[in-house]
């Protein structure tokens, strides 16, 4: 670690400010397909665990469908100081891995899917449309974990991730792109979370 990332990480460290908990990262399926993308990711989960997080939520957007099974197999094998689990666009299972990995499942079509399970509940009579809560949504939700920071590489948009958890995350955009993704950029994140004050939409 250079003399900058030591000065970055040591202030991290003395500062009384909180650090998050729960890390996403956004990264698209071009992303991935630059050399030494998925030694970065590895990388990317030591340092998240390193900082203290527990979660780590890592959103794969694609725009082809033919690729998702490649990119499965690739992140399945990515090495993880601590359990990971996949999830496709098809795949409804609730995940609550210390590492989820969301491919292609986008926040619109999580928020519709949650949504059609409360009218299937209303409809047979299990559920009262009058106390359908915030509760009722976030239990049925593939991915539970609401991100404290969402990091996104490369450009300045979420790609349709986590519309209903990270309504209240903070977010860190840096044009830096995958690819060059080091060390010192995750500790420049962290440094900007701790600089802010988060107001949870007050």
């Amino acid at each position: 670690m250079g003399l900058y990332d030591t000065y970055l990480a040591a202030r991290i460290r003395l500062s009384d400010a909180t650090l998050p908990d729960t890390v996403a990262v956004v990264v698209t399926e071009r992303d991935l397909l630059t050399p030494g993308a998925y030694d970065t990711l590895s990388s990317l989960l030591e340092w998240v665990f390193e900082y203290g997080a527990e979660h780590v939520v890592v959103y794969v957007s694609v725009l082809d469908e033919e690729a998702v099974p490649t990119l499965r197999e690739q992140l399945e094998a990515v090495d993880s100081p601590r359990e990971l689990a996949v999830r496709g666009p098809e795949d409804h299972k609730r995940v609550d891995a210390p590492v989820q990995v969301s491919i292609g499942l986008g926040g619109k079509h999580e928020f519709a899917t949650a949504v059609r399970s409360i009218a299937e509940d209303v409809e047979a009579g299990d559920l009262s449309p009058e106390d359908i809560s915030e509760d009722d949504i976030e239990g049925r939700l593939v991915f539970p974990t609401a991100p404290d920071l969402v990091i996104k590489t490369g450009a300045e948009r979420l790609s349709d991730f986590m519309i209903w958890q990270s309504v209240y995350s903070e977010l860190y955009f840096t044009d830096v792109n995958w690819q060059n993704f080091r060390k010192r950029d995750y500790l420049r994140a962290l440094r900007d979370y701790q600089e802010r004050q988060r107001r949870f939409g007050r």
